[in-house]
């Protein structure tokens, strides 16, 4: 019981070294402190309860193994580590089925951000796949430049430089083109009288 305790008082950096030492009990700790917000990110993003527990499942596994090779060196960042692991699960899981993801990287991007209210119903979860069937739709109708930039943005989850080396133009070009296609989505969803959330 006292071990219990101890554990529970321990911030997430001692938590991992315990568990580095051979001790389970303290990614249990780790798993049970942090599920939820892991859960709900990942959710957010496929919108699909099974899924979701897959790729957290996965999620874990990576961890694990990271944390037993011994290569672990996010001292003090033990969360944004891990949401940074389920992130790139989330994208391969998109690259996998040939779908475009959703993603808030900033405010530019929150027309990407349909809310999941944790407890989808099968109505809700019918009308969140249109949005995003719907879309892809638009995005296709943007002009070439434009279409590029933010498939590499969203699809691919290049950074703008990698962007501007892979489209031979500079890291403001490719912002700029990144800020017309959002403009320009946003005209279409208008149009088109797409509702992205309930």
């Amino acid at each position: 019981m006292y071990m219990e305790n101890r554990l529970q008082h321990q911030d997430d950096a001692a938590l991992v070294q315990d568990y580095i030492n051979g001790n389970e009990r303290a990614l249990e700790m780790l798993i049970i402190r942090h599920k939820l917000k892991i859960y709900n990110f990942i959710y957010s993003k496929v919108f699909d309860r099974d899924t979701a527990e897959d790729i957290f499942q996965e999620t874990f596994i990576k961890v694990i193994k990271t944390l037993k090779r011994g290569v672990y060196s996010e001292e003090g960042k033990f969360m944004p580590w891990v949401m940074r692991i389920a992130h790139n699960l989330v994208i391969d899981f998109f690259r996998k089925n040939n779908r475009i993801p959703i993603f808030d990287n900033s405010d530019e991007f929150d027309i990407f951000q349909l809310i999941g209210d944790g407890n989808p119903t099968a109505e809700r979860s019918m009308i969140e796949e249109q949005v995003v069937e719907d879309l892809q739709k638009l995005i296709v109708e943007l002009p070439d430049e434009q279409k590029d930039v933010l498939t590499m943005r969203l699809y691919k989850d290049m950074s703008f430089k990698e962007i501007a080396e892979s489209t031979g133009v500079s890291i403001n070009t490719a912002l700029g083109r990144m800020r017309y296609a959002i403009i320009n989505l946003r005209k279409l969803i208008e149009e088109n009288q797409i509702i992205l959330s309930a």
